[in-house]
């Protein structure tokens, strides 16, 4: 696996196709543009109902993908301003920009009258459309925000094959995706800004949380 300086790397993944991996606060990232969002799931091995996250590098980069009432949109900002950057991921309704590539094998549920009543009038979605949502997320790590500041938010997950544990070290995740690019070996190594358990993932259900994955950040 190539390890590259950051402005080589953006290079790389300007001109074609590519697959990254770099530290972030929890574990590291196993990343793509959203449009190359199926070579994660290829890489992974990762089944197509398993969604993946759209990290950027601010808040506002990352609104655009999700939509709410203005009260809604508040009580998710609060929630931001308190934890982000950080380990916490916010699944929240998706926009309809939001890239379908980071969920491809949507199950529809069963959607009531009042849930359509509500996601006409809260997302403006029209009436037995699917209520997709997406994971999104501020990492507080200054490599990870380095890079997505230059990419745009990137798909991610955590770095493994699907269903075993997170890699968590350099020689791992080289050993396991050779070809993937990544930022200098010593990015990894800085312990003090990397957590090495999952972000806390949370899914706002239209009047509340509701806790998906217990992690470090506690509401």
């Amino acid at each position: 696996m190539p390890q590259l300086p950051l402005r080589q790397l953006l290079e790389e993944m300007a001109h074609q196709p590519k697959l990254v991996s770099f530290p972030t606060d929890t574990v590291p990232a196993l990343a793509a543009r959203p449009e190359h969002a199926e070579l994660i799931y290829a890489a992974k091995r990762r089944p197509p109902e398993k969604p993946l996250i759209l990290m950027g590098a601010s808040l506002i980069d990352l609104l655009p993908y999700v939509a709410g009432s203005p009260h809604e949109q508040a009580i998710w900002q609060a929630v931001v301003r308190q934890h982000w950057p950080g380990q916490l991921t916010l699944v929240l309704p998706a926009s309809a920009i939001a890239p379908k590539t980071l969920n491809p094998q949507t199950s529809t549920p069963q959607i009531s009258k009042a849930q359509i009543s509500k996601a006409q009038t809260s997302h403006g979605q029209p009436a037995g459309t699917q209520l997709n949502t997406l994971g999104i997320r501020v990492p507080n790590h200054p490599v990870a925000l380095e890079l997505l500041s230059h990419t745009g938010p990137l798909a991610t997950t955590s770095a493994n094959i699907s269903g075993q544990p997170p890699l968590t070290s350099w020689a791992d995740i080289t050993q396991t995706f050779p070809d993937i690019l990544t930022p200098p070996v010593d990015t990894f190594e800085q312990a003090d800004e990397i957590s090495g358990q999952p972000s806390t993932v949370i899914k706002w259900t239209g009047d509340d949380w509701q806790v998906l994955r217990q992690g470090k950040v506690k509401l």
